[in-house]
């Protein structure tokens, strides 16, 4: 723990007993009704913990119990198909989450007995393990002595300790989880962790920090100093990129729309690989470049394009303006990688929030 002066007198003057007693103290007052916390079952933690991986706790709450009811046991999801999966966490983005979870499903039933393992070795070599989650699980499910560190618990960590610059930084980052080891408190690891994280998340927050209800601000060194809000360094954003998106809501005459598979015609990461309208990443004339695409793609000659109202939408750095169009035609095209659906009936199918928008533009005309 070099450099983290603050935290190298709470170890040496025998007052780590009094920072966990603090912290454990206020939690059990304190902390949020979640879902999740009303189990020690691995399975269930391990959901909310993958689903609350770049998404905020109150849009995960809903698909939390919606995903547990479909499938409410390992065994469940282990047994679904890659498509029922996706349509559960249809909405929720980042769905490399949700493959990589049935994947870890099905080697969790075949080499582990349907239980979540307690090695942590065993927990790592798992799809979309990785050290965070494997010691918020195995902390709080099995009590394992695992510190987690999350952008939360680093930044009460670092101001704690007064840790300047970017925390990010492979080696501070390092530090920072010595650091939290070190403080762990080993006879509550589940609530200690979360302790932590819930006060980063709702006191020790990354703008105005709410110092005068924290319950370890004796112990802080940025506070102290007067910094806690430029502790940590505030990391510097990538440049946004503007983007728009020409998709074609297609019709026949049986109210039916055409979905594809259609990686390569725009950036991966709008449709997640789902089940999508047929689209285009614009560079000059939005229409001209769809209807190019649906006679390459599709064969489909002189589509009338209708355009509907845009709609925004953003991903991570990304800032994508979805243009949609409304086209009728005779008969829709049977090719591989193309699916016939009603309009209406999107709910049943897994697709992206940007591909709900342009049908909900469509709807609405």
């Amino acid at each position: 723990m070099r450099k983290y002066a603050r935290m190298k007198e709470i170890v040496r003057s025998g007052k780590i007993p009094s920072f966990r007693r603090r912290l454990l103290h206020w939690f059990g007052l304190t902390k949020r009704d979640m879902p999740w916390r009303r189990s020690r079952d691995p399975y269930r933690i391990w959901v909310a913990e993958v689903m609350l991986q770049q998404t905020r706790v109150a849009a995960v709450v809903p698909y939390y119990q919606k995903f547990l009811r479909r499938f409410p046991t390992i065994v469940s999801l282990a047994s679904a198909s890659e498509a029922q999966v996706l349509r559960m966490w249809s909405g929720l983005g980042y769905y490399s989450r949700a493959r990589n979870l049935r994947r870890a499903a099905t080697q969790i039933v075949a080499n582990h007995s349907g239980r979540f393992p307690r090695d942590p070795d065993e927990a790592l070599a798992l799809p979309g393990i990785g050290r965070y989650t494997a010691a918020a699980v195995l902390s709080i499910a099995y009590e394992a002595p695992l510190a987690v560190l999350d952008g939360n618990v680093a930044r009460v960590l670092a101001r704690v300790g007064g840790v300047r610059g970017d925390i990010r930084e492979p080696q501070k980052w390092r530090d920072l989880s010595i650091a939290a080891q070190s403080l762990l408190a080993e006879s509550a690891p589940g609530d200690w962790n979360q302790g932590l994280m819930e006060l980063g998340e709702t006191v020790c927050t990354p703008k105005t920090p709410r110092c005068h209800e924290c319950p370890v601000a004796r112990f802080c060194s940025a506070k102290e100093l007067g910094l806690a809000e430029a502790i940590p360094e505030t990391r510097k954003k990538p440049a946004q990129v503007c983007m728009t998106i020409a998709a074609a809501v297609l019709c026949d005459p049986g109210g039916r729309t055409l979905l594809v598979k259609d990686p390569g015609a725009h950036d991966d990461v709008l449709f997640s690989r789902l089940w999508q309208f047929p689209a285009v990443m614009v560079s000059v004339n939005a229409r001209e470049e769809l209807a190019l695409r649906l006679r390459q793609t599709l064969g489909l000659e002189s589509v009338a394009l209708e355009e509907l109202p845009a709609a925004r939408h953003a991903v991570t750095f990304r800032k994508i303006r979805l243009v949609p169009f409304w086209g009728r035609v005779a008969f829709l095209p049977k090719i591989p990688r193309t699916r016939a659906v009603m309009l209406q009936g999107l709910g049943g199918i897994p697709v992206s929030s940007a591909t709900r928008k342009i049908a909900s533009a469509a709807l609405s005309r």
